[in-house]
């Protein structure tokens, strides 16, 4: 009797055993639209097991389907107790698959059931959305996921990320996981170890994201070591901030130096070879910007897949419209003018007016849109948020290639021999057989010529408008005088160092007190050097 009864409970106990592993076996055998049907259960702890069983598959359709739950538009279909998303479409509900996203029509809401939910369900299912976004094919998904979870750690997300961060190739999203996973570890973790560690990963970082976190960590931490450590590491980012910062304002002054050049470069001729105080300068660059305009205008028309070549055809094509403005307006006006400097000034000043009303009646007054090739768009990414943007980078370049240019023919041409001469001594120059009035004019050409090209870029970081040429006139003036009348040498130091000094200002006076600073600066300046920084010397300079 004893014996069977022992033999009872072994087979019992058996048979209780098994009934235990069944329920598990049975759910992880579980289908996919199981799992789905699955979040419809009673109670909320089971509606959450539901949820990170759901999430645990990995699916792609989990994400949607529990997006759609959190945003509270999954229902049961009262007719035979399936899981839908409804949404509502005037008196009735768009009624939609979860599995296959098809239309199963409209449906009145007495036909539908809501799910329930409560914040400690939805806290839930944010955090398993953040574990299937971690786990997106999509690299782009995966660090936004990851700059989520930075915004808001939470404890709950220290798993799913550390998986996530095992797996990951691309490296973009390995930093944004790593950047990720040591704020959860910090503010989360119970050992001190591995908060001060999770302080060295975040020392990689230089975004304001990380530095707020330091901050708070600092002015908040109980524990002495992790806030000594949490402020080694800010007194780091910040002095590498500090020196980025100060790089990028560097790259803005001298990008800034740049236009300027550009844009004086070519009244440092005329004025240095005529003496001609010319107020339209500054409109020959607003024509040269107006004939990028219309060149890019017919490649869009017409060429469109060759758009990037547009600025190789705008080049030369700005420098001959400005240029040949340039030689008219010497020819019919300021060769009459000569030894006249108050009339040349008024009357190049009327010239000024007059172009720009021309300009306003063909193309009219507002902005006309002129845009960067794909070489040019974009920018290069520096540590502490400081953007080297493509086109400055170029606008460099090239006007370093047209001061290079400008010598070259200065020192190796014909034209640049008879330059020189009348600009150091025009009447010998003429003893010596030197046409000085077609060297005028075309002095006179091959400035306007550089402005229309100086125009060209210009027109890729400033608006294209009538009034283009006038917020560079004064600077130009400025830019010529400082470094001395004539002097490419002067004109690129000159451009150069009073970008650089006026972004420096800026970002401690402001704007407009710096440019004031400055024309203070180059007054005072002149005062004790009168012929500039690189004055030319000949005999008329020297009489």
């Amino acid at each position: 009797m004893a014996d069977s009864i022992r033999r009872f409970a072994r087979i019992l106990v058996a048979g209780l055993l098994l009934a235990g592993f069944a329920v598990p076996a049975a759910q992880a055998g579980d289908d996919f639209p199981s799992l789905v049907q699955g979040l419809g259960v009673k109670g909320y702890g089971a509606m959450i097991k539901a949820v990170n069983r759901l999430a645990a598959t990995g699916d792609e359709r989990a994400a949607g389907i529990l997006a759609a739950m959190l945003e509270r538009r999954l229902y049961f279909r009262k007719s035979d107790g399936r899981i839908v998303i409804a949404r509502r479409a005037g008196a009735e509900y768009a009624v939609t698959d979860p599995l296959t996203g098809e239309a199963l029509g409209n449906l009145e809401k007495r036909a539908l059931k809501r799910l329930r939910s409560n914040n400690r369900l939805r806290r839930a299912i944010r955090t398993a959305l953040g574990g299937l976004t971690l786990a997106s094919k999509d690299p782009e998904r995966r660090i936004a996921a990851a700059a989520a979870i930075f915004k808001s750690p939470k404890a709950s997300q220290l798993e799913p990320l550390e998986n996530a961060l095992r797996r990951e190739i691309d490296d973009g999203a390995r930093d944004a996981l790593t950047r990720a996973l040591a704020a959860v570890r910090l503010l989360h973790s119970g050992e001190t170890d591995v908060r001060v560690a999770a302080l060295d990963s975040l020392s990689d970082y230089t975004d304001p994201g990380v530095t707020a976190l330091l901050k708070r960590t600092v002015a908040e931490e109980k524990d002495p070591r992790v806030r000594d450590a949490a402020r080694a590491v800010l007194d780091d980012i910040e002095e590498r901030i500090f020196f980025w910062q100060l790089l990028g304002q560097l790259f803005t002054g001298v990008s800034l130096g740049s236009v300027l050049l550009l844009a004086a470069i070519g009244l440092a001729i005329t004025f240095g070879v005529m003496g001609v105080i010319n107020m339209a300068h500054g409109e020959m660059m607003m024509i040269g910007a107006y004939a990028t305009f219309v060149v890019q205008e017919v490649f869009r028309t017409s060429f469109p897949g060759a758009f990037d070549y547009s600025l190789a055809v705008a080049l030369p094509t700005a420098f001959l419209v400005a240029g040949g403005f340039g030689v008219a307006i010497e020819r019919g006006v300021i060769r009459f003018l000569y030894g006249r400097p108050l009339e040349t000034l008024l009357a190049t000043w009327g010239l000024s007016l007059i172009l720009q009303q021309l300009v306003r009646s063909i193309f009219g007054p507002t902005n006309r849109e002129v845009g960067n090739p794909s070489w040019m768009s974009g920018a290069i990414e520096l540590d502490g948020g400081v953007l080297l943007t493509y086109n400055r980078i170029w606008i460099i370049v090239f006007s370093l290639l047209v001061v290079a240019l400008l010598a070259l023919i200065l020192r190796k041409t014909a034209l640049g021999l008879e330059m020189r001469a009348v600009t150091q001594n025009r009447r010998m120059a003429s003893a010596m057989g030197i046409r000085t009035g077609r060297v005028d004019a075309l002095t006179f050409g091959l400035g306007s010529g550089i402005a229309g090209m100086g125009g060209v870029a210009l027109s890729q970081i400033d608006n294209v408008s009538p009034n283009l040429g006038q917020t560079y006139i004064v600077d130009s003036f400025m830019v010529v005088v400082f470094g001395g009348v004539g002097s490419l040498l002067g004109t690129l130091f000159g451009a150069t160092t009073l970008g650089i000094l006026n972004k420096f200002l800026e970002s401690w006076s402001g704007a407009v007190l710096a440019k004031i600073l400055i024309l203070v600066a180059v007054i005072l300046f002149i005062q004790k050097r009168p012929r500039g920084l690189f004055a030319l010397k000949g005999r008329a300079v020297e009489t």
